[in-house]
């Protein structure tokens, strides 16, 4: 038997490849399924089973292409209802691989089809769960995403969740290896530990969901606790799971179209797409494309992309580093944006040399910013942190304006007065320098390196909070 657990960093997702005397099982793949294909055909093996854990929000799948691709059955759980061709498993079904076992346990909560796959050995041992969002390392799948679908409020769905944790996962062995479907980064939880493979022993010990005296109503209140509204993709995501989507390759030749820059202008014009910059944030603030936004392949790329494009069939248009063109658009991809229209052939530095206009961003040194501060200490600061990076220390006076939200905060920005706007390291403030920009506002400077190089230029912060924001 062979267990690999195939992590995408930059989403934060586990996808799994079990093989067992040459039959393969692929749980949650991603979007691009040439790898697993690859993968087994390495190690002479066939991709028997296709396991979804449930219908995801937070990125695309892969397996209506990988069924397509192999001729292998997608399974679901109990209550999953996609509009294709599937495997709806009981609870308690097994599915042999080769000389293992797969069990499907119902666990509805997070979403009611959830469902985790135990792992059984040859001599019948419970080896191992695949737990999707039902159990995280550190935390549990947050209960508020599928009210609409199950019809359920979400206390009523973390009751759910309560009750499969405590009757299918916590009454399994302490050597049971968990293998979540996200760690730390992802959405769809909130205290998840940086380890993506653990025990469920050691799970039962400091996952405070898995308390063994924990009430039903301690249990709801804590995991319904501070959650924060989820990214406008997921449930678009979740449609595109259910109900089908392009192949990957009819998106990447459609968004691998190189572009000269008077086509790509015409294209932007014609189409209303977006002109999306993926490059690093400092050639970003050197120059590009007029009203393009910025949000770089070298961060956490596709759930922002998520999180500030709302609707993803928006055309997308990409200025792209040099081979890095198939990457951008397959990552777009993973989290359901397949309207990418091209690539601006030549890059930025083509479209300087045809004379186009373009626009550069302010951005200063954090000793300069300090200078700045300390001859008018009523400069104006923005900080688009997360709300808790914020109250956890800042700059005194800044106002907290977290780039997730920061549409809501449009008409707080100064009209005509110079304002400074700054994040953790630089990467989120280019994005909300761009967003500010593309709406017509230009009186920004960046502060270059972010709360770091703040720190470290030893501008005075505070830890004390009068709460500014709306979330």
């Amino acid at each position: 038997m062979k267990v690999e657990q195939i992590y995408t960093g930059c989403l934060a997702q586990g996808a799994y490849y079990i093989e067992s005397e040459g039959e393969v099982a692929i749980i949650d793949p991603l979007r691009e399924v040439k790898p697993y294909i690859e993968k087994a055909k390495k190690n002479n093996a066939k991709i028997t089973y296709i396991f979804e854990t449930h219908f995801h929000a937070d990125f695309v799948s892969g397996h209506v292409t990988l069924s397509k691709e192999t001729g292998a059955p997608i399974i679901f759980g109990p209550q999953a209802n996609p509009s294709f061709d599937a495997i709806i498993a009981k609870d308690g079904q097994e599915f042999k691989l080769g000389n293992v076992t797969i069990v499907a346990l119902h666990t509805p909560g997070h979403t009611m089809e959830s469902t985790t796959y135990l792992l059984k050995d040859k001599d019948g041992k419970d080896y191992a769960i695949f737990s999707g969002d039902t159990l995280f390392l550190g935390d549990v799948g947050r209960p508020d995403l599928a009210q609409k679908a199950a019809n359920m409020t979400q206390e009523q769905l973390a009751e759910t969740l309560y009750d499969s944790l405590r009757t299918k996962i916590m009454p399994l062995a302490d050597d049971v290896i968990v293998y979540p479907a996200h760690g730390a980064g992802s959405a769809c939880g909130k205290n998840m530990m940086k380890e993506t493979v653990d025990t469920l022993g050691n799970q039962k010990q400091m996952n405070y969901a898995l308390r063994e005296d924990m009430t039903k109503e301690e249990f709801v209140k804590e995991v319904t606790d501070g959650l924060l509204p989820p990214p406008q993709y997921f449930p678009l995501n979740v449609k595109m799971n259910k109900e089908g989507y392009d192949d990957i390759d009819e998106v990447l030749e459609r968004g691998t179209q190189a572009l000269s820059p008077d086509a790509f202008e015409t294209a932007a014009n014609e189409t209303g797409a977006i002109v999306l910059d993926v490059r690093h944030q400092n050639e970003f603030a050197k120059g590009h494309v007029p009203r393009s936004i910025f949000i770089g392949l070298d961060g956490g790329f596709a759930p922002w992309v998520g999180a500030l494009i709302a609707d993803v069939k928006q055309p997308i248009l990409l200025v792209a580093p040099e081979g890095r063109i198939e990457e951008a658009v397959t990552r777009l991809s993973r989290v359901g944006f397949d309207q990418t229209l091209g690539f601006l052939k030549g890059g930025f530095e083509a479209w300087k040399e045809a004379g186009k206009d373009y626009d550069t961003v302010d951005s200063v040194s954090a000793d300069t910013f300090k200078k700045q501060l300390e001859a008018d200490d009523k400069t104006p600061v923005y900080d688009v942190r997360k709300e808790g990076e914020y109250v956890s220390e800042h700059i005194a006076d800044a106002q907290n304006t977290p780039l997730d939200f920061l549409n809501e905060y449009l008409t707080e920005f100064p009209e005509k007065e110079t304002f400074y706007v700054h994040c953790a390291g630089g990467y989120r403030s280019m994005i909300a320098a761009s967003i500010l920009k593309s709406r017509g506002i230009h009186n920004l400077i960046d502060v270059a390196g972010g709360f770091k190089a703040i720190k470290e230029a030893a501008i005075p912060v505070t830890d004390y909070v009068c709460p500014t924001t709306l979330k």
